[in-house]
């Protein structure tokens, strides 16, 4: 079955993912706009389409401005409910259409999300794995304008 979408538990992810928005506090809106920015570019990279979900009701400050290119879906849970439960539900509601992928680091939602049928991953293995995707898109985007400028030189000679 294919990959559907993927979940990524976004204050889990924060947490561990230390080289993002060096400098700024975990939790703040740089960070969040920053994460949101790299999963855009992997999500471009990969074509999978990619749900963040943080707790708590939304930024205090806007992110507008940061968001406005992303394709990326940004969801904030409710009062009196997690990130946790959004992604159980998620995982349920996309279940007949293909497998999802769940991004956390809190063994007992991993454990649920593969109960319903999903698929889970610890937030060092989707970083690393966000890491080298973007690492390659970058080789293959400089190889290709080293060729394309190689060829253009030529095509002028």
């Amino acid at each position: 079955m294919a990959l559907v979408r993927i979940l990524v538990d976004g204050y889990s992810l924060l947490h561990h993912w230390e080289r993002l928005a060096a400098g700024q506090p975990r939790y703040s809106a740089a960070a969040r706009a920053e994460l949101i920015r790299r999963l855009t570019l992997y999500q471009d990279a990969i074509a999978t389409p990619i749900t963040i979900l943080f707790d708590g009701a939304g930024p205090k400050v806007s992110l507008a401005g940061e968001l406005s290119g992303s394709s990326v879906e940004v969801l904030y849970s409710r009062s009196g409910q997690t990130a946790d439960q959004l992604i159980e539900r998620l995982t349920h509601r996309f279940a007949p259409f293909g497998e999802v992928l769940a991004v956390t680091d809190d063994h007992a939602e991993r454990d649920t999300v593969i109960s319903l049928g999903g698929l889970s991953s610890t937030c060092a293995n989707f970083i690393q794995d966000v890491e080298n995707t973007l690492a390659e898109l970058t080789d293959t985007i400089k190889d290709h304008n080293r060729r394309e400028r190689h060829r253009f030189g030529q095509g002028r000679s």
